[in-house]
């Protein structure tokens, strides 16, 4: 192509990306949807997603009443974790506590509990979780028997009831107090939001990809403009760019805004680069918006393109490790999450706000992304030309 050429291309282009700004702005209602609802979207699954556990309501039955036993249900009360909503002398009513909803966790603690700890002996205390909820008992479940193994650690370190006398033998004196000193790495207070919130951040800015470039081309063909730009100059692939830089940029503002609240009002931790960020974010996008006019290519009204942005969304969303770790789903499922371009952005930017990592240790997801926006925004134009 001629510079000329090259030129007057350039000139169809811009002419077309105004065109585009111009329809996208024109409603007041639309420039709300654009840049205000990501921010709250993000404050909304910031709060919402959050698989934390607190205040756990529990059920306690304490046959013992002793110092002990009380020092016992206090280490789990004082946690945090843990709060006793009801108390009783029978072994039934933790059943019927859990039965009916009132409690989540039932603590029985046997009668000699104070003796046995005194004799070097292992009291045996019963935990009951309600596993309806299968995540918030298997944390809840975690944290008792952390918080009871360390009780127990503390009484033998401490010479308390458990010590065992000067010149015992057996399980008294073989039971040494462990110490083990445990510390998480890139989130040491262990907080959902932190690893949830940065992962939130792509949903938003797929699901905004896909919304604004889904209904594209279908919207020119539903309103009659489609022929006018049949018979203008603009080549299939102009045409395209002139749909997609908008979007693109509107994309890039969205992810600063999205950003800027989860580092001011979430507090989450940025360790990692900018620059690297923003180079993800924009194969991300470039990838985004592939999928978004290859859907409206093939769309042929806007419910039928809204229909079809939505049953790719969702399975995007469940098969990228946003709510479920991949490395539990089934091998096929795994192998399916290759082909997300999600999967692999939530990876890079986990990976850049928590851990500080940078393109030598994510060239994997960055390549794979590339491939998809160049792959997508090919097919996407020749299935455009195949349908002019």
């Amino acid at each position: 192509m001629s510079a000329e050429g090259r030129r007057l291309s350039l000139l169809r282009i811009r002419r077309m990306v105004n065109k585009e700004l111009r329809q996208l702005f024109r409603d007041e209602r639309t420039k709300r949807v654009i840049f205000v609802s990501p921010i709250i979207q993000l404050i909304l699954f910031g709060y919402a997603v959050n698989t934390d556990v607190h205040n756990v309501a529990t059920a306690l039955v304490d046959h013992d009443r002793t110092v002990e036993s009380r020092a016992l249900v206090s280490a789990l009360t004082a946690s945090g974790y843990f709060r006793v909503v009801t108390r009783s002398d029978r072994t039934a009513d933790l059943g019927n506590a859990l039965d009916h909803g009132r409690a989540v966790v039932g603590l029985e603690i046997p009668a000699g509990f104070e003796a046995d700890l005194a004799a070097g002996r292992s009291p045996a205390v019963q935990l009951l979780v309600d596993g309806t909820n299968s995540n918030t008992a298997t944390v809840a479940q975690g944290y008792a028997t952390r918080i009871v193994l360390q009780r127990g650690a503390s009484v033998l370190s401490s010479g308390g009831a458990g010590a065992a006398p000067a010149g015992a033998s057996g399980p008294a004196a073989a039971t040494a107090p462990i110490d083990l000193r445990a510390r998480a790495w890139f989130n040491p207070s262990l907080e959902s939001r932190v690893y949830n919130v940065p992962a939130v951040i792509g949903v938003i800015v797929l699901l905004m990809c896909l919304l604004l470039t889904a209904l594209a081309v279908v919207r020119e063909r539903e309103v009659g403009t489609l022929e006018q730009l049949l018979v203008s100059p603009l080549s299939a692939g102009e045409l395209m760019l002139g749909k997609t830089i908008p979007v693109a940029g509107i994309a890039l503002v969205q992810l600063t805004l999205v950003t800027t609240v989860a580092l001011l009002w979430f507090d989450i931790p940025l360790r990692g680069s900018i620059p690297t960020l923003l180079l993800a974010a924009a194969l991300f996008i470039l990838a985004g918006l592939s999928f978004g006019l290859l859907i409206s290519t093939v769309s042929s009204t806007q419910q039928e393109a809204f229909l079809a942005m939505f049953m790719f969304i969702l399975p995007a969303i469940i098969l990228s490790g946003f709510l479920y770790p991949i490395s539990t789903m089934p091998a096929l499922f795994q192998q399916l999450t290759l082909i997300n371009p999600l999967r692999h952005f939530l990876e890079i930017v986990r990976g850049i706000f928590l851990k500080g990592a940078g393109i030598p240790e994510l060239w994997m997801q960055f390549s794979v992304l590339a491939a998809m926006a160049g792959t997508g925004l090919a097919v996407a134009t020749r299935r455009f030309r195949r349908t002019l």
